[in-house]
């Protein structure tokens, strides 16, 4: 098993919940062997390695947070 970081809040303060950081290591365990199965089986079908890197990191990248408060949205209204 992973040790995964001690999960913060935006002010800085840790998430103890022992039922969150349950669900996140649930979830990142799930995320990574998602992740190694995907990279596994691209190079077997002879993709690069580094192109299958790039495109794994890519698609972290553009994850978006529906939680986001973006207050420019909201200048117009």
């Amino acid at each position: 098993m992973n040790k995964w970081p001690k999960w913060l809040r935006d002010d800085g303060s840790v998430v103890s919940c022992t039922e969150k950081v349950k669900v996140m290591t649930e979830n990142f365990d799930e995320l990574k062997q998602i992740a190694q199965d995907a990279l596994e089986d691209g190079l077997l079908m002879e993709v690069s390695e580094a192109q299958m890197r790039e495109a794994l990191h890519r698609l972290v990248d553009e994850l978006v947070n529906p939680y986001q408060h973006n207050h420019s949205d909201n200048a117009d209204k």
